[in-house]
């Protein structure tokens, strides 16, 4: 039985985990994605760039796409960015032209996240760091880990 509540940031934010497990699980830097509007998950997504050979294969950048699929416009106004890792400036650049309404992000980046990097965000999205914090930072530290140790 899951204890978190629904709904919530934690709640939208497991499910992101969920998504960087299945990375993980695919040998891809394991970061998850996930875009919620109206409490729904419109779009779900890993990091694919080892799967796809494609540098810009980023999780955010999945999900972008598949949101705005889902929602027939490029626009992403009205909903939130859930993700395990804060977004890098390329995919800060990306969220800023979807005009997205809202970031949350689990662990920081501070060697290539939007905020150490300066990266200005769309002026009406708001931004939320460290949900869950400590499980997006652990399984990035058990996946280089593991990489370390099979080189």
């Amino acid at each position: 039985m899951d204890s978190i509540k629904p709904f919530t940031d934690a709640y939208f934010m497991k499910k992101a985990l969920d998504e960087a497990q299945h990375a993980y699980n695919q040998d891809e830097i394991p970061v998850g994605a996930i875009i919620v509007s109206d409490n729904r998950i419109i779009a779900r997504a890993h990091n694919l760039t080892e799967t796809l050979n494609d540098v810009t294969a980023h999780a955010e950048m999945q999900a972008i796409t598949s949101a705005s699929n889902y929602l027939g416009g490029k626009y992403l106004i009205g909903c939130t960015l859930y993700v395990t890792l804060e977004p890098c400036q390329m995919c800060a650049g990306a969220l800023f032209w979807s005009q997205i309404s809202k970031i949350v992000f689990g662990a920081k980046d501070p060697q290539r996240g939007f905020l150490s990097l300066q990266t200005k965000l769309h002026p009406k999205t708001e931004w939320q760091g460290g949900v869950m914090e400590s499980e997006a930072a652990e399984i990035l530290k058990r996946f280089f880990i593991k990489k370390r140790n099979l080189n």
